[in-house]
């Protein structure tokens, strides 16, 4: 039987993981969409901090957290309109693109959000999934975001739509070959445009949870580089939505070590399991690297594997 410690440890990371994979989530169906298309965007990590930013500001002024989330995925719609229609010139990079509205949508976020960062905003509530247990800390870690359901049912709805529906199947094709959808009457610019500009929008929501619900604040230091692990998330799970969930819960579940030993009063290494997440994502990407299955999950017409 386990120990009242051990037990304290393995809940608080169940909840750990479902709050901390929630952002990873969202990014990584966003790009998942994208790069299915045959175009990176490492720019996301824009996408999400200026959303958390919109989310928080307009929930501030309206005191409605949801009108703010809707307002974070309008953010990451117009970067990702913004990369779509640029990465469409003639010998453009998507990757320097990305790099660059990356430093944009940062920057943005910092300059507009400076208002915001002492005032309360209305958070989003959470879900009380655990009344019918008598533990507080089971009760805590079943307060689930609402935004966490919904990541997952776009998740499987993302799924089911590239394999059963056609424009799941012009999208397929598309990042698979260029070439082949010319030929079938698709235009790739305009399939590429679509969904980078849908994979932003999903990254704005992203940016949503982390400011009005966990940690729940806005301030400068608040994504801590998660956009950018969610690219390595997304070849850590062979650009399938559905393995994204269990991929994000990953992640979510190494960020939240540290606190679940916190809880029980360990706090010798707080700092390197705190780290795990990088950790994680540097191991991710040297496997990956390495793997010939990833290069052949990989959408044909990604420039990383030309």
């Amino acid at each position: 039987m386990l120990s009242p410690e051990v037990l304290t440890v393995l809940i608080a990371m169940l909840g750990g993981a479902i709050r901390v994979s929630t952002p990873y989530l969202f990014v990584a169906l966003g790009e998942t969409l994208t790069e299915k298309s045959g175009r990176i965007n490492l720019g996301l990590e824009g996408n999400l901090v200026l959303g958390a930013m919109m989310a928080y500001a307009v929930s501030f002024h309206t005191g409605q957290p949801w009108l703010g989330v809707l307002a974070a995925c309008g953010a990451g719609l117009f970067l990702g309109l913004l990369h779509g229609v640029i990465c469409s010139l003639p010998r453009v990079n998507d990757i320097a693109v990305g790099i660059a509205l990356m430093s944009f949508g940062t920057g943005a976020a910092f300059f507009f959000g400076k208002p915001y960062i002492q005032p309360q905003a209305p958070r989003l509530e959470g879900l009380a999934l655990g009344e019918w247990s008598s533990n507080p800390a089971l009760k805590q870690a079943l307060l689930i975001n609402p935004l966490f359901f919904l990541g997952i049912a776009i998740a499987v709805l993302l799924w089911w739509a590239l394999a059963n529906t056609r424009p799941g199947l012009i999208l397929r094709m598309t990042g698979d070959s260029e070439a082949s959808a010319r030929a079938m009457g698709v235009n790739p610019v305009r399939v590429r445009i679509l969904a980078t500009v849908a994979g932003g929008g999903l990254a704005g929501i992203g940016g949503a949870f982390l400011s009005l619900s966990y940690p729940g604040s806005w301030n400068e230091g608040l994504s801590s580089g998660q956009g950018l692990m969610a690219v390595a998330l997304v070849i850590f799970a062979r650009w399938n939505p559905l393995r994204c969930v269990w991929a994000a819960l990953l992640f979510g579940a190494a960020g939240a070590i540290g606190p679940a030993l916190q809880s029980v009063g360990i706090s010798q290494g707080y700092y390197f399991f705190n780290a795990a997440p990088y950790i994680l994502t540097l191991f991710i990407m040297i496997a990956s690297a390495r793997a010939g299955l990833a290069a052949q999950s990989a959408p044909g017409e990604l420039s990383i594997v030309k």
